[in-house]
């Protein structure tokens, strides 16, 4: 996350030319994607077709993210003239918006079901191609955006992303099984992948804030309500995962975004300010992740050290 910050901020530094920067973030939007494939490639070389399957916690999830959505949206319907708009618009976009591509990484990481997030992905995309396009032009009205045009941009942004990694890991499961198998068993590879697509994330978030002109109070607003977000958002997935027995991919279902995706809505749909909201979320959301991460690797360590313990005193007692 700091490479990605801080490594922007360098390079805004050396006053390159604007020849030199536009190669730079093309490059950027080139090799985000690909690193998403590949990523969810290796993930889907790991995982069956018969393990895409509807959880209890995948329709809670549906309801909670879709009634709030909902429910701002006809909040800001009958108040059109509220001087919260933007705060709500911004919240908006961080209860709608899909789980992030990556995050099966993440949940695999963690303990968790890649097969479960990887279904919940799909189900939640769908619906934010639904639901956005059909209250999203009567909260924001905007020239030129319709129900199909406007849920045909969401799905040709993140469909490709999504369904191709898949179909490419069940054709190599068919054709080339020992080439799967291989790959299947190099998972660790996705997480190094997943660093590096982090960094470029963080990279583009502190382009969209630095290059704002919002007011600081305006941005304090969007900072608050996106962490609120986030905390809601990872707290309910996991108190609902945990009645099924997968709090971690539930909670990763819900709390972790495909931020890249927030703030093209809100600059598709919103304003550039409501992208903000988009972009403040991907440092929440990264912050619990790596929160988690160290937690379950502390945990992990305590575990083998506890079993080799158990081990040498159960050897020393036979003795």
């Amino acid at each position: 996350m700091l490479a990605g910050i801080f490594g922007f901020l360098l390079l805004d530094a050396m006053h390159l030319s604007q020849e030199v920067r536009g190669f730079l973030m093309q490059s950027v939007h080139v090799i985000q994607p690909l690193l998403i494939f590949t990523m969810l490639f290796l993930t889907f070389c790991k995982i069956s077709l018969s393990e895409l399957r509807l959880s209890g916690w995948h329709l809670w999830l549906i309801l909670f993210q879709g009634g709030l959505f909902l429910g701002i949206a006809l909040l800001l319907i009958s108040m059109p003239q509220s001087g919260l708009r933007v705060i709500l618009e911004g919240a908006m976009i961080c209860l709608i918006c899909p789980t992030a591509t990556a995050g099966a990484v993440i949940t695999r990481k963690l303990g968790g079901s890649a097969a479960s997030i990887t279904t919940y992905t799909i189900i939640i995309n769908l619906l934010t191609a639904l639901l956005v396009p059909a209250f999203v032009p009567l909260v924001h009205p905007a020239a030129g955006v319709g129900f199909f045009s406007a849920g045909w941009k969401i799905l040709s942004k993140v469909f490709p992303l999504l369904l191709l990694p898949l179909l490419a890991a069940l054709l190599l499961r068919k054709f080339m099984p020992h080439t799967r198998e291989r790959l299947a068993a190099k998972q660790e590879w996705s997480f190094y992948l997943w660093i590096v697509a982090l960094a470029l994330a963080l990279a583009v978030t502190t382009h969209t804030v630095k290059r704002t002109e919002v007011d600081l109070l305006t941005q304090i607003g969007l900072v608050v309500i996106s962490l609120i977000c986030c905390l809601v958002q990872f707290g309910f997935g996991r108190l609902m995962g945990k009645r099924y027995g997968d709090a971690v991919t539930a909670g990763q279902s819900l709390g972790q975004k495909n931020t890249v995706l927030a703030i093209w809505m809100g600059y598709t749909f919103f304003t550039p300010i409501t992208a903000l909201t988009g972009g403040f979320y991907s440092i929440w959301h990264n912050i619990i992740n790596s929160i988690q991460l160290y937690r379950h690797k502390q945990k992990h360590s305590k575990g083998i050290r506890a079993s080799l313990l158990k081990n040498v005193n159960e050897k020393m007692y036979r003795f």
